[in-house]
């Protein structure tokens, strides 16, 4: 019987906004506002450096996956250069990472909707899974188009910011904060106000700020034309990074001095209320919502794919790999939702320390499976030069780019060792790995043990 198939239904304009979707996150509307306050204006030089980071790992992810038609994520690729051992790992490491990611996010969606309605939190984020569940099993297009609103609503957003930021500089407009001026940037203690240690610190918000990026990825399997969408896709990460990310991060430095934001609270509120919107909080909570809903949504298409392709590739349970008359895995999408929704009771056990641990976890994760492509992309060039040769998408300045992000990530873990809020996160992480290494091994014994058992009968 023929394995069954993804349906390839994303466009290219869903290919798009799903790599826009990824580059704009909570990490932006909501983790900003602690990493400002961590690193002050040199805020904007983390987000540069990681950003770029990212986009070489994106380039190493996409050469490698135009490389082979079979590959439909980049399990298949550790598999095919790091062995089946490295695949099992990085493959239930990555759907791990999404599920605690998507958990902060449907917590999220019950606070925001809690604004408005004086109503239980666990309701609306229950509410918000089954509806995107619902959407998720009709066709990967449901997926697309969800995510082409949601991305829709975040740039506007960010549009306006920077739109109305501009217009306040040129008028030199005075807010209950002080003048808007460009100064703004280094009067209030300089660039780096909190020294190195502020700067090195908000590593961590930051690499949380950028997962979600590499869904562009995950997509590949069923975009219509990979040849030309996930390039396209990736080559335009930079521009977006300079725009969504520094620039609006300029704009808001410079209407709000960095003192003047807490850590509590977004800085997108903070700022249109100063400017004189009345409905600011109102407008900017429904789009933090519309934020945390589409990184749900996310989570949902990516979880539901990892487990589906771990299942084609005997790491899973093969129901996993069972497709609805949509071409949806139906049954990896259910497991990974009702696992999602555990984020409930995560957020009534530890309230004050759920979402901290949830995003820090989730970063450490990122970098394993970030560094694992670069590694891969290592091996691709050194053990098959022929199909590197033939390559239309090659990834510059590899491979010394792949050593030096590597050691970046290496250094941004190192950091959070010293930081009080990462360090517990840091250190239970390991567990994960371990349990993953002895699931591996006893199933790996199990399987030799039954195939002695064949040879001797």
């Amino acid at each position: 019987m023929a394995q069954q198939e993804l349906k390839r239904d994303l466009a290219n304009r869903h290919v798009q906004l799903i790599a826009i979707g990824g580059t704009i996150g909570t990490g932006l509307f909501l983790g900003s506002g602690k990493a400002i306050q961590q690193a002050g204006p040199s805020i904007m030089f983390t987000y540069l450096i990681v950003g770029i980071a990212v986009f070489f790992v994106m380039r190493a992810l996409g050469e490698l996956l135009l490389s082979k038609a079979g590959y439909q994520s980049f399990t298949d690729i550790a598999e095919d250069y790091l062995g089946p051992r490295a695949a099992f790992i990085t493959g239930w490491t990555y759907w791990f990472c999404w599920i605690m990611t998507a958990m902060a996010d449907v917590i999220a969606v019950g606070v925001y909707v809690q604004y408005w309605f004086d109503i239980p939190q666990w309701v609306p984020a229950i509410v918000c899974l089954i509806i995107l569940l619902g959407l998720n099993l009709l066709t990967v297009k449901s997926f697309g188009e969800l995510e082409f609103w949601f991305a829709l609503i975040k740039v506007v957003t960010i549009l306006a910011l920077i739109g109305t930021g501009i217009v306040l500089l040129v008028m030199g407009f005075k807010t209950d904060a002080g003048a808007v001026t460009v100064k703004n940037l280094w009067e209030h203690g300089g660039v780096f106000p909190n020294g190195v240690s502020g700067f090195l610190f908000s590593f961590q918000m930051v690499v949380f700020a950028y997962v979600g990026v590499e869904l562009v990825g995950v997509s590949a399997a069923e975009t219509s034309n990979p040849e030309k969408n996930i390039p396209s896709a990736i080559n335009k990460i930079p521009l977006r990074i300079l725009f969504f990310y520094v620039g609006a991060l300029f704009v808001l430095l410079c209407i709000n001095p960095w003192t003047e934001l807490s850590p509590a609270e977004s800085p997108f509120v903070k700022t249109f209320a100063l400017v004189g919107i009345p409905i600011a909080a109102g407008i900017i909570n429904f789009v933090v919502l519309t934020s945390a809903a589409s990184a749900c949504n996310s989570g949902m298409f990516s979880t539901s794919r990892i487990l589906y392709n771990l299942s084609r590739n005997d790491q899973a349970s093969p129901r996993f790999a069972k497709l609805n008359k949509n071409h949806v895995p139906g049954n990896s999408l259910f497991i990974s939702t009702l696992v999602i929704s555990v984020g409930a009771l995560l957020s009534k056990l530890i309230p004050e320390q759920a979402f901290g641990i949830v995003t820090t976890v989730s970063a450490i994760c990122f970098i394993w499976v970030w560094g694992v492509v670069l590694v891969c992309h290592i091996k691709y060039k050194k053990t098959r030069p022929e199909l590197q040769a033939k390559s239309k998408f090659k990834a510059p300045f590899t491979p010394f780019i792949n050593y030096a992000v590597l050691t970046l990530f290496a250094a941004i873990l190192i950091i959070m060792l010293f930081a009080s809020e990462t360090r517990p996160a840091l250190l239970f992480t390991p567990l994960w790995f371990i349990l993953l290494f002895v699931l591996y091994s006893g199933r790996s014994r199990r399987e030799k043990s039954g195939k002695n058992s064949i040879i001797q009968s």
